[in-house]
């Protein structure tokens, strides 16, 4: 982990994930699902997990840089769990509020390291 993003992982509904995700999309930042992606695919009433990874600089949106890259622990309507990639403005992670205690946050970030979970995309690929 490189110095500058939090050491956290913080657990965020459907609706202030989908938030996030057009932010990251108005913002131009590389890492997001795509608009509408995460309505039709997330589970609704799931809870996610978002941990800061990665100092990401964008050279063509200096307005926008730098931001975090994170590691997120995605829920899908058919059950299952994957992992997926989402930058996210500073500010933006800051506001979400810290609900998990240590032991949690360290399970989590614990599965999302070595877990073997299914990326989106393969998800998807047999998914969709």
């Amino acid at each position: 982990m490189l110095s500058g993003v939090p050491r956290t992982v913080k657990a965020i509904d459907t609706a202030e994930l989908i938030r996030l995700d057009a932010e990251a999309i108005a913002y131009g930042f590389n890492r997001n699902h795509g608009a509408g992606w995460l309505a039709e695919h997330a589970a609704l009433e799931a809870v996610h997990y978002l941990r800061p990874v990665v100092v990401h600089r964008a050279g063509r949106r200096p307005e926008f840089s730098p931001h975090w890259r994170c590691m997120l622990l995605l829920a899908m309507r058919d059950g299952q769990e994957v992992f997926s990639l989402l930058d996210v403005w500073p500010a933006s992670f800051d506001h979400l509020p810290e609900t998990l205690d240590s032991a949690t946050e360290r399970a989590i970030a614990y599965r999302l390291d070595y877990g073997g979970l299914p990326t989106c995309a393969q998800w998807a690929s047999l998914n969709t």
